[in-house]
């Protein structure tokens, strides 16, 4: 009986110890049951709180300065186009409609994944659309009909555009370009804490924006400014030989970058402090067109997660496009 009793007592004393240590925000870590008894998880489980502190083991935690509100994606498709000006074929060799339509099925899922972690989130889906057939743009709103996302279907109106954007440009690049500077006009005009832009042959993971969101708040307050964040792992990165630093996200290493491609996450603050440089690429295709982007990276950090969250559909053989180390075959069969 007297065992009994002292266990007894023990696992009062023990429970009232949990009880004030949640009270006063204090974790708390169990490292024989691999527990932590305050979160009520185990230890290989996302142990972060939402808008309030980072946590990673064994480095304890970090108090998040910027909470995110709010979550923007804009997805600019054309199920027209294979590859802009060129004769090349992509990964796995389907029609350009299969790429958007799993990058908008891979983003549907990874937006449903990240609001059951962020219920306090407002999460918004955008598609801006150029040159799609009617067959495919009835397919891509039935889509966003079912996902149960807040969400809306945009036909980029080009004419809009041909006063804008200087001439001599092909069909598909003029497009291409269009849509970019609708994007940004959309992120301009919108309130917004994050706004993700985002190309249509991008095959994302379900734990891709769960990842970038809670990223994104851990190396805000280590930066104590804005930043950039990219979803893929580009090889062609790898083909230089710069400095670089990495640093611990949630369940991703991230590497410091100098380039992207234009499929990129910020801030509403970038956008509105840098929208005349980045407009420029709506207006003229310069070499490279990514430039105005690699010059604020130059004053905000951009970051890359290894492996990749998701990875470029483009030619196997392109250094711009299919991140290393990944299993690709799997992604896409899955957004079937």
């Amino acid at each position: 009986m007297k065992k009994i009793n002292n266990s007894n007592k023990t696992n009062f004393f023990k429970r009232l110890f949990i009880k004030v240590c949640r009270i006063l925000g204090f974790e708390i870590i169990d490292q024989a049951q691999f527990r932590s008894p305050t979160l009520e998880k185990d230890l290989d489980e996302m142990l972060s709180i939402p808008g309030k502190k980072s946590i990673t083991l064994p480095l304890g935690e970090i108090k998040i300065k910027k909470k995110i509100n709010s979550f923007k994606i804009i997805l600019r498709t054309c199920t027209s186009e294979l590859i802009m000006d060129q004769n090349k074929r992509r990964l796995f060799d389907f029609d350009k409609k299969e790429y958007t339509l799993r990058t908008l099925r891979s983003l549907i899922n990874s937006i449903k994944k990240a609001k059951s972690i962020f219920p306090n989130i407002k999460f918004e889906l955008s598609i801006t659309d150029t040159n799609s057939i009617d067959g495919d743009i009835y397919t891509i709103k039935e889509i966003l009909k079912n996902s149960n996302i807040k969400s809306n279907f945009i036909s980029v109106n080009l004419e809009e555009f041909k006063s804008k954007i200087k001439e001599g440009y092909s069909k598909a690049k003029f497009a291409n370009m269009a849509n970019f500077y609708n994007s940004l006009i959309i992120a301009k005009n919108e309130n917004f804490d994050l706004f993700y832009f985002v190309e249509d042959d991008y095959i994302h993971s379900p734990q891709a924006i769960t990842e970038m969101i809670f990223s994104y708040e851990k190396f805000y307050t280590i930066f104590d400014k804005d930043l950039i964040l990219i979803p893929s792992d580009y090889p062609y990165l790898y083909t230089k030989d710069e400095s670089t630093k990495i640093y611990l996200g949630e369940k991703y290493h991230w590497r410091l970058v100098s380039e992207s491609l234009v499929t990129f996450m910020t801030s509403k603050n970038i956008v509105d402090e840098n929208y005349a440089n980045l407009e420029k690429m709506g207006i003229q295709w310069i070499d490279p067109w990514e430039k105005p982007l690699h010059e604020i990276y130059k004053k905000n950090p951009c970051l890359s997660p290894l492996p990749a969250l998701a990875y470029h559909c483009a030619n196997i053989n392109s250094v711009f496009g299919v991140s290393p180390f990944i299993d690709h075959k799997k992604l896409w069969d899955e957004n079937k």
